[in-house]
């Protein structure tokens, strides 16, 4: 080690090994996911703790709006870009039923079924997907997509039959979670012609902004339950804005972009478990049991839609 005159000694800079470097970032984007599926998880039983006192409507419209204001707050002070006039048709059906009906009608569910059972029936929507995605992107329709669509639905069918006959259920609940599904169907499909040409802190801030315009019809009844509301409705309403949303919904953006999407995308499968631990936990409530049998037909649906058929002999 050399000195110069007027100068102290230094010390030589720490070598970080390359190896430790890659797997730290191995790390990321697994705790990204975990992040996201414990955030979204959460947002089920927070919407269900809410139904009796915050009416679908105003939690809808309140939760948008701290999510529109969260993402402006990830931005840093960026201005989200404006979309173009051809963004702009995917960008409204994107968020008026991704973010504005899907909020409707999982919050109305969720005031007649438990938070587990509609976490289930929502995983019904990447076969949702596959299916619009043969009429709308040009996509195969394959043997293993209608075998899954017959095994998922007949899932639905036994969720259906559990949730009207236990005491946290009923057949309506079970219908507008099956709509819920559909909606984010239509969102993804949007989403992913969209994502090649937009960020997706713009693409979602959008969203967000579209969907609390569906739900503007409910303005005045907000008002009212946040003049009205406790301390932990507030909060609650709060918490689902930023976290389960505008958080979770950056860190599955970042997952998806630093590995592979097809693996994290079938993590999703546990949500509805980790959702059930939670009700149990902070709720005292849990699914029918039978719902558990048609949530499992629901998961091992959408695994068999994604199945692709083997490559013709030459």
């Amino acid at each position: 080690m050399t000195t110069t005159p007027g100068t102290t000694p230094t010390q030589p800079a720490a070598v970080i090994p390359e190896q430790d470097i890659q797997d730290t970032k191995a790390w990321l984007p697994l705790a990204a996911v975990a992040t996201t599926l414990v955030l979204w998880a959460s947002a089920f039983v927070g919407i269900r703790h809410l139904g009796e006192s915050v009416p679908p409507g105003a939690l809808s419209l309140s939760r948008l709006l701290v999510m529109a204001l969260a993402l402006l707050a990830l931005m840093r002070g960026r201005l989200p870009r404006l979309p173009t006039r051809r963004e702009w048709p995917l960008i409204l059906a994107g968020g008026a039923s991704w973010f504005g009906v899907y909020n409707l009608t999982l919050n109305e569910s969720e005031r007649r079924i438990d938070a587990g059972t509609a976490a289930l029936i929502v995983q019904i929507g990447p076969i949702m997907v596959a299916l619009l995605a043969t009429f709308f992107l040009g996509e195969r329709l394959t043997k293993w997509l209608l075998i899954g669509m017959g095994v998922g639905f007949t899932g639905v069918v036994i969720i259906a039959r559990a949730s009207s006959q236990g005491d946290n259920g009923d057949l309506v609940g079970v219908l507008l979670a099956v709509v819920a599904a559909l909606t984010f169907a239509v969102g993804v499909l949007t989403q992913k012609k969209l994502l090649p040409h937009m960020g997706a802190l713009d693409l979602t801030f959008w969203y967000a902004v579209v969907g609390a315009a569906v739900c503007l019809p409910w303005a005045g009844q907000t008002v009212r339950v946040l003049g009205d509301a406790s301390a932990d409705t507030l909060w609650w309403i709060l918490y689902l804005g930023i976290f389960p949303s505008a958080i979770a919904f950056t860190t599955w953006a970042f997952a998806l972009s630093h590995a592979d999407a097809g693996k994290f995308a079938q993590s999703t499968f546990l949500v509805p478990f980790i959702t059930a631990l939670m009700a149990w936990l902070l709720l005292d409530e849990v699914p029918p049991a039978l719902a558990f049998l048609g949530g499992g037909l629901c998961i091992a649906g959408v695994l068999l839609s994604r199945r692709r058929p083997a490559p013709r002999a030459r």
